[in-house]
């Protein structure tokens, strides 16, 4: 049997997509029609922990999704209001529950990616594995210091990246720009099968084009 290939342009909010603690609107950007996601401004000026870092804030699509590949285009820029830590978090989440209680997710750090030149460890934190809601960037940090759920990136802020995520149930590959960046063995997953997210955080503002989902039978 074929894969199931679902595109969407992203020129208009996909139909049944619901927004969880951010907005969406069709803008364009760099001449293409995007959809700009961004915080709300009420969980902008929230609580670290409880309204944004590695939470559901994210534009949810009612597409079914357990394993095959995610593809988008991302241009993500810093808000005028972002914190000094903000880093321009933009990326996708996957297998989100019904209940938007666990999902898994992958989101880049433009403002750490090569291009800008961070210094070390920043340098390899362009890229970012979690799994909601037990195990953020954080606790994956402190509890794997081998970096195996982050990643270095040849990329930049303001500019357009492509994310493709590639899972075969317990196993992920994400790349940017055709290059393998993350290979795991063994996600977070607590959940095998759930839709997808357009995911947002904190101080970020977020242009998405050209998502491609290729449902593996």
């Amino acid at each position: 049997m074929s894969n199931r290939i679902i595109d969407y342009n992203l020129e208009t909010i996909p139909e049944g997509a619901q927004p969880h603690s951010v907005t969406a609107t069709p803008v364009q950007m760099g001449g293409r029609h995007t959809l700009r996601v961004t915080l709300t401004d009420e969980v902008s000026h929230g609580v670290p922990n409880v309204d944004f870092i590695d939470m559901p804030t994210f534009l949810k699509i009612p597409v079914e999704f357990k394993n095959g590949t995610l593809s988008v285009d991302i241009f993500s820029k810093l808000r005028d209001d972002a914190p000094a830590y903000a880093r321009g978090f933009a990326g996708l989440a996957y297998r989100i529950s019904d209940h938007t209680d666990a999902f898994e997710a992958v989101y880049i750090r433009p403002l750490n990616g090569l291009k800008t030149k961070p210094e070390a460890p920043r340098d390899k934190r362009a890229l970012q594995y979690f799994a909601y809601p037990d195990w953020k960037f954080d606790r994956l940090r402190q509890e794997y210091p081998d970096g195996r759920f982050e990643a270095g990136a040849d990329i930049g802020p303001a500019e357009w990246v492509n994310l493709t995520l590639v899972m075969d149930n317990s196993n992920l590959k994400a790349y940017i720009g055709g290059t393998e960046c993350i290979s795991i063995d063994q996600t977070k997953a607590t959940v095998i099968t759930g839709y997808i997210g357009l995911f947002v955080d904190i101080g970020t503002e977020a242009f998405f084009s050209n998502l491609r989902i290729t449902i593996s039978n």
